[in-house]
């Protein structure tokens, strides 16, 4: 048995991290589902701890792979994702060797690329998959060889995945549903009762992009049942690709004769170019427009007022915890400390989860967020921007 501390409640803040509870049914998708749940007690740990005795390779280990999903979506990835891995991962357990590799978007790729870091010799693979059903081949083999997978991210649907690393996802799209309904509530946007409204989802290949969804539609559903918000658009986005979100946005426009007043957009990447759609309609900056990741260009398109809002997801503490649990694994620890909770996979069963809190960002407190724990200097995001954009620019 694996041995963590678990806390009772669902979604109690440990030390200062909440606990998702998430499952995810919908009519557009498969019923997937990420829960966190712990309790109070606490075993006592063994001399050799349970993640080494269902993971002998990791023992030891100083050959680590990292593999990532993609690069073409979302800017994160290669500017934050791997070199916070690799810095994290190489400062709590010196003297390590790291395989890295991007999928770019194709989870056969990403399965080749696991067998050829285990051929090299990884004996911790941290995998962010791109696709959660299809990785479950990519802990199977590792499993075989006795080597632990950590997903980092996004969920992997396998009961045999070691550990979960990621944010309180279901908590991201809720605040996402939350800021729009906030506005349409203050009469923000020029937003009054039967406001269209269009969702624009991430790839539901994605468990992550399940959980935003159902998070949103958790604070907009109450609003559409009631009339005040019209749903007129619904749809998952096959990769998150940026072209494809813009081409379902131009369909939407089309189809509505342009009258959309909001449009739930689920990263900064598919909103920029959703943004681009309203451009060519003389809509940008009227239309109520989410985001997420806090990317460069997402807060640009804050302060220049094309976006309303992005989820910030401070990176650092992910990769940080993952390092963490590598080197619990490689020296033989016990990850009690580390783990905050347990999320549940479909057909049951539940990992053992380190889960970080997002936060809100918007126009008001940019210099708060990101700037002042320096995860965009006032340089990238002002670079092209006009003196005073968003009262954030000299």
């Amino acid at each position: 048995m694996r041995q963590l501390k678990r806390v009772v409640h669902r979604c109690l803040p440990v030390l200062g991290i909440l606990v998702l509870a998430a499952c995810t049914t919908n009519n557009s998708a498969p019923n997937n589902s990420s829960n966190s749940s712990a309790n109070n007690s606490t075993e006592t740990a063994p001399t050799e701890t349970a993640q080494n005795t269902e993971f002998p390779a990791a023992k030891g280990c100083k050959n680590v792979g990292i593999l990532l999903p993609e690069s073409d979506s979302s800017a994160r990835y290669e500017a934050y994702d791997r070199p916070l891995l690799e810095k994290e991962i190489k400062a709590a357990l010196p003297g390590v060797t790291i395989q890295y590799a991007n999928a770019n978007n194709n989870a056969t790729t990403q399965q080749n690329q696991a067998e050829a870091a285990l051929t090299k010799g990884a004996c911790i693979l941290v995998v962010d998959p791109n696709d959660s059903d299809q990785a479950s081949v990519i802990v199977q083999q590792a499993k075989a060889s006795g080597v632990p997978v950590i997903a980092y991210d996004r969920l992997i649907q396998d009961p045999d995945t070691a550990f979960y690393v990621s944010f309180d996802n279901e908590r991201v799209g809720e605040l996402q549903g939350q800021y729009i309904a906030e506005q349409y509530r203050a009469g923000n946007f020029g937003l009054t009762k039967g406001a269209n409204l269009a969702m624009i989802n991430g790839a539901q290949t994605d468990n992550n992009a399940l959980l935003f969804r159902k998070g949103a539609l958790k604070a907009l559903q109450p609003l559409v049942d009631s009339g005040d918000l019209n749903l007129v658009f619904d749809q998952y986005t096959p990769n998150w690709d940026n072209s494809r979100a813009q081409s379902l946005m131009e369909g939407v426009l089309t189809k509505q004769g342009n009258d959309v007043q909001i449009a739930y957009v689920a990263n900064d990447g598919m909103a920029n170019t959703v943004i681009a759609a309203l451009r060519t309609q003389k809509l940008n900056g009227k239309v109520l427009v989410t985001g997420q990741d806090a990317t460069p260009t997402g807060i640009q398109n804050i302060l220049t007022g094309d976006q309303a809002m992005t989820i910030y997801k401070p990176i650092a503490q992910e990769a940080k915890a993952t390092a963490r649990l590598v080197a619990a694994l490689s020296n033989g620890e016990d990850t009690s400390d580390i783990v905050n909770g347990e999320t549940e996979i479909k057909g049951g069963g539940t990992i053992p989860s380190v889960l970080e809190t997002p936060i809100v960002v918007d126009k008001s407190n940019v210099e708060e967020t990101v700037i002042a724990d320096g995860f965009l200097t006032r340089e990238q995001i002002c670079s092209g921007l006009p003196s005073g954009a968003g009262g954030v620019c000299p």
